[in-house]
């Protein structure tokens, strides 16, 4: 059915993408965000009932879950995504140089195609679902990507690496750098859930040792990941090649992530009372991966938006699931739109602690839900993510409701 050029796989990619699980798409949605996967509900620490509206963490990810993914498997080494129409290479392959993940694009022929490409952050993130979680082990973690279509492997702890050690990268290189001005690319990691920004050198070898991860190569539908700004001139902004709605602008206030969720469900603006949390993949999709504070003196998101805090990170309404089996439901997803910051040791073991930015503005990380930020003084984790608890809200609504 399908000749070499794919045309026919092409057109029928093309005309899914118009069709979701959730129904027809309006045909201008050229960057249809796919759900996170999320089912379940989640209190501050486990699972819960889903809560009806006005009880306590109403409006979470589950209760929106948005385009169900869709993929179907091509029988010649590649994975169409019907929701996004983007095509997919099946296979992992071996780790490689940035550079060479690059280069590697135009001399791949799976599926007998040529127009392969490194795929954008945010192509590569419409992948992950968050019913994945890394826990104590590989044999007792859960992917963040579907493994009945994509083919996935942890870290190999039999040489020396952690079970999340299996990033993928991405195009997108960070204007700015992280940790002591190492070049950094953001990847994300579908074994722990998050998007960082990776050294394209490992650090203190200079540019003379290139940093290797995954690549997974992608065609189709070029307008993926490209939004469509419009000022609604009523406090609202949309976005018309996603058919979200967003706030434009923040309300300088904190909170966390119970706060967060009711003060999105008790929002009025723009003539609509239906305003709600994003989910992950939805707020990663204003993300704007040509700024960051420290080159552009703004944050990561087109200046169309308002924002009160530059260095701001923003909460979504998924539940994060990574970590011990035992606290699974007590953080939820954040993206920073401002440097994302850690606590290192300068020099090493110094006990000297310095904030840097070491995983780039645009990453997404996870704070814990409830608790103080004073019970973190040197961060979490190592780089010492910066724990913050109360972070910022930009609400979201879909726009043809």
């Amino acid at each position: 059915m399908f000749d070499n050029n794919g045309k026919l796989c092409t057109l029928l990619s093309a005309f899914l993408v118009l069709f979701s699980a959730t129904g027809p798409a309006n045909a201008a949605v050229t960057y249809p965000i796919v759900g996170t996967g999320q089912t379940a509900c989640y209190d501050n620490a486990k699972r819960m009932a889903p809560p009806s509206p006005g009880q306590p963490f109403y409006g979470q990810d589950a209760q929106h879950p948005g385009r169900k993914a869709s993929y179907r498997n091509n029988g010649n080494g590649t994975i169409t995504d019907l929701v996004t129409g983007l095509t997919w290479v099946q296979a992992r392959g071996e780790k490689v140089s940035w550079e060479d993940a690059k280069a590697g694009a135009a001399a791949c022929r799976v599926g007998g195609f040529t127009d392969w490409r490194m795929p954008s952050v945010k192509e590569l993130y419409s992948l992950i679902n968050f019913n994945g979680g890394y826990h104590r082990s590989n044999d007792d973690s859960v992917p963040y990507i579907d493994t009945r279509y994509f083919v996935f492997h942890y870290g190999d702890v039999s040489m020396g690496e952690r079970g999340i050690d299996c990033q993928d990268w991405s195009a997108n290189k960070y204007v700015g750098t992280t940790m002591r001005n190492d070049v950094t690319v953001f990847g994300v990691n579908f074994a722990d859930g998050r998007i960082k920004g990776y050294p394209e050198f490992e650090p203190g070898t200079g540019s003379a040792v290139a940093h290797k991860l995954y690549v997974r190569y992608v065609r189709g539908n070029p307008q993926y990941g490209i939004n469509h700004f419009v000022d609604n001139g009523d406090g609202s902004v949309t976005d018309e090649a996603t058919g979200l709605m967003w706030q434009k602008t923040d309300n300088g206030k904190t909170y966390n992530w119970q706060g967060a969720l009711a003060y999105a469900h008790g929002l009025v603006l723009a003539g609509h009372s239906d305003w709600r949390v994003p989910t992950a993949k939805e707020l990663q999709s204003i993300v704007d991966y040509s700024r960051a504070p420290a080159v552009t003196h703004s944050a990561a998101i087109d200046p169309i938006f308002g924002v009160s805090n530059v260095e701001s990170y923003f909460w979504s309404g998924t539940t994060h699931l990574d970590g011990p089996v035992e606290k699974e439901g007590s953080a939820a997803v954040y993206v920073a739109f401002g440097r994302c910051r850690g606590y290192m040791q300068f020099p090493p073991d110094s006990g000297n602690y310095v904030l840097l930015d070491v995983h780039g503005a645009g990453a997404q990380r996870s704070d814990p839900k409830a608790g103080s930020p004073a019970d973190y003084p040197i961060g979490r984790g190592p780089q010492g993510d910066d724990i913050r608890i109360y972070n910022y809200v930009r609400c979201v609504r879909d726009a043809s409701h």
